[in-house]
C-alpha cells in the first residue's frame, strides 16, 4: 500500500515538474512581454486603458473556461475513463465541446455589444476622461472574441490533463506572449493609437494557443465533433459542479474587478502598478501553485473514483508540503526583494524609478499572500475531485467580502498598497475556511510531521532573508544605478538566498530537500 502511495505521489511530483517547467518558460516570456510593453508604452492613461480592456475578456475566459470548466470537467471525465469505455468518455467530451461553443459565442457577442457599459462599471474613473474611456471600449471590443478561443482551449487542457498529458497546455500561453511581443515591436506604427497593436496581438495569440493543442488531441484519438445530446448524464454531472464553480470563479473575478474599480479612483498609474505587481506574482503561482494544482487534480479524482480515501489524504498532505516548500521561501523573497525585482524587470524607457517604487510596494503586499493563493489551489482541486464545488464558492464569497471591506478601509490611507494587502488577507482567510471544511469532510489529513516540516521551511526561509540582508550590507541597493549594477545586485541576492535556503533545509533535515537529493542521486546512478 505504501509503495502504491509513493508511486502516485511520484506521478504528481513528476507531472508538477513538467507543468512547472513548461509554465516557467511561459511566465518568462510573459515577463519579457510586460518588460517590452513597459519600455515602449510606460505607465500612463493609455496603458491603464489597455489593461482594463484586456482584463475583462481575460477574466471572463477564466470564469467560463479555465476557472470552472476545467475543474468541473476533469473529475467527471476521469470517472468516465476509469469506469466506462473510452468511446463513452469521448462522447461526453464532444457534448461539452458543443455546449461550450454555444455559450462562449453568445457571451462574446454580448461583450462586444455592451463594452461601453462594461468599461463604465469596471473602471468608473475613466468616465471622467472621455478619451481614455473611448480607447478602453474600443480595445475591449477588439479583444472580446479572445474569450472563445481561450475557453475552447481550456476544455482541451482538461481533456489532455485527464490523459496525464501536461506539456502542451502548459506551454500554449507562450504563443500568446510571443504574439503580443511581436505586435508591440512590429505593428504599433500601423495604428493611429499604437497601443492597439497589443489588442491585435492578443487575438492572434489566442488562435495560436488553441492551434498548438490540436496535434496532441489527435494523438489521444480525439477529433472534436458536434453532439447535441444535452441530456447526457455526464454533462448534467458537469453542470451540477459547474454552476457553483462559475459563481465561485465569478466572485474571484469580481475580486479582481473590485481592485480595478478602486484603483481607477486612485492617482493615475495605480491600475498599472497593481497589474505589473500581479504579473510578478503569477510567476511563482504558475510555476508552483498552478503546476501542483493541475497535476494533483487527476490524481485526487482517481483516488475518489476508486474510493481510496487514505491514499487521497496522503496525496493532499504530499501536495501541500511540496507546495509550501516552494512558496514559503518565495513569499519571503518577494517581500524582501520587491523593489529590485520590479526595477530590473520593468525600469526601462518610459517606466521610471517612480513607477518602479510604487509597483514594488504593491508587490510587497501581494507577496504576503503568495503561500495562501497557492494553498487555495490545492484545496480547490481537492474539493472538485470530491465533486463538491459549493464550498469553494462559499469560501470565495466570504473572502470577497473580507477583501472589499479591507480595501475600502485602507485604499485612501495606503492607496494601491492597501488594495494589494486586502487581496492577500482575503486569500489567507480563504485558506483557513477551506481547511476547516475539508477536515470536516474527510477527517484529519495533516499530522505532526507536516507541521514539523513547515517549521523547518520557515526557519530556512528566515536564514535566506538574513543572507539577502548581508548582501545588501556589502552591496547596497541603488535604484538610480545603471541596469548592469541593478542586475548584479538582484542576481547576487537570489543566488545567495537560494543557496542558504537549500543548505539550511538540508541541515535541518527537511523531508522535501532530502527527497530531492535522493531523487537526484538515483538519476545519477541509473545506467
Amino acid at each position: 500500500m505504501k509503495q502504491k502511495k509513493n508511486s502516485e505521489n511520484s506521478k504528481v511530483a513528476k507531472a508538477a515538474g513538467i507543468v512547472g517547467a513548461a509554465t516557467m518558460i511561459s511566465r518568462v516570456f510573459g515577463l519579457l512581454r510586460d518588460t517590452v510593453i513597459a519600455a515602449i508604452f510606460g505607465a500612463n492613461w493609455m496603458t491603464d486603458a489597455f489593461w482594463v480592456a484586456y482584463r475583462i475578456p481575460n477574466t471572463s475566459s477564466r470564469l467560463l473556461g479555465e476557472g470552472s470548466l476545467t475543474a468541473s470537467f476533469v473529475p467527471v471525465f476521469t470517472e468516465h475513463l476509469q469506469k466506462k469505455t473510452k468511446e463513452e468518455a469521448l462522447e461526453l467530451a464532444y457534448n461539452a465541446f458543443t455546449i461550450l461553443s454555444i455559450i462562449v459565442t453568445f457571451v462574446s457577442i454580448l461583450g462586444i455589444i455592451f463594452s461601453p457599459v462594461i468599461v463604465r462599471v469596471i473602471a468608473p474613473g475613466f468616465v471622467l476622461q472621455p478619451k481614455q474611456f473611448a480607447l478602453a471600449v474600443f480595445l475591449n471590443r477588439l479583444m472580446f472574441p479572445y474569450i472563445f478561443v481561450i475557453s475552447i482551449g481550456a476544455l482541451c487542457m482538461g481533456i489532455l490533463n485527464s490523459f496525464r498529458r501536461f506539456v502542451s497546455p502548459a506551454l500554449s500561453p507562450v504563443m500568446l506572449n510571443i504574439s503580443i511581443i511581436f505586435s508591440a515591436l512590429a505593428l504599433r506604427s500601423f495604428f493611429a493609437e499604437p497601443i492597439t497593436a497589443l489588442a491585435v496581438g492578443v487575438l492572434i495569440g489566442g488562435v495560436l494557443q488553441l492551434s498548438m493543442q490540436w496535434p496532441f488531441l489527435k494523438k489521444c484519438g480525439i477529433k472534436f465533433r458536434f453532439r447535441f445530446n444535452f441530456q447526457h448524464p455526464g454533462l448534467k454531472q458537469i453542470g451540477v459542479l459547474m454552476i457553483p464553480a462559475i459563481l465561485g470563479a465569478g466572485i474571484t473575478t469580481i475580486n479582481v474587478f473590485v481592485g480595478t474599480i478602486l484603483a481607477s479612483l486612485l492617482p493615475g498609474g495605480s491600475v498599472t502598478y497593481l497589474f505589473y505587481a500581479d504579473r510578478i506574482m503569477e510567476l511563482p503561482l504558475g510555476v508552483f501553485a498552478i503546476a501542483i494544482g493541475t497535476a494533483s487534480l487527476p490524481s485526487f479524482s482517481s483516488h475518489v473514483a476508486a474510493g481510496n480515501m487514505d491514499e487521497l489524504k496522503s496525496s493532499v498532505s504530499f501536495s501541500l508540503r511540496l507546495m509550501l516548500f516552494l512558496t514559503i521561501p518565495s513569499t519571503f523573497a518577494l517581500m524582501t526583494l520587491n523593489l529590485p525585482i520590479i526595477s530590473v524587470l520593468f525600469q526601462h524607457g518610459a517606466f521610471d524609478v517612480h513607477a518602479a517604487v510604487y509597483t514594488g510596494e504593491a508587490l510587497f503586499f501581494y507577496g504576503m499572500g503568495l503561500w495562501a493563493f497557492s494553498v487555495v489551489r490545492v484545496f480547490v482541486a481537492m474539493f472538485y475531485s470530491l465533486q463538491d464545488s459549493k464550498w469553494p464558492m462559499r469560501a470565495a464569497i466570504i473572502s470577497f467580502v473580507i477583501n472589499l471591506v479591507i480595501s475600502l478601509a485602507l485604499m485612501y490611507q495606503m492607496k494601491h498598497r492597501g488594495l494589494a494587502l486586502a487581496n492577500s488577507l482575503s486569500a489567507i482567510a480563504n485558506v483557513f475556511i477551506l481547511s476547516f471544511v475539508l477536515r470536516k469532510k474527510i477527517g484529519n489529513f495533516l499530522d505532526s510531521s507536516f507541521y514539523k516540516s513547515i517549521l523547518k521551511i520557515i526557519l530556512s526561509s528566515i536564514a535566506m532573508v538574513c543572507s539577502i540582508m548581508i548582501v545588501d550590507y556589502f552591496l547596497p541597493w541603488n535604484g538610480y544605478a545603471d541596469f548592469k549594477t541593478r542586475l548584479i545586485y538582484l542576481g547576487s541576492a537570489i543566488v545567495v538566498g537560494i543557496c542558504v535556503f537549500f543548505t539550511s533545509a538540508y541541515l535541518l533535515k527537511s523531508q522535501e530537500i532530502h527527497s530531492l537529493v535522493n531523487t537526484f542521486k538515483r538519476r545519477l546512478t541509473q545506467p
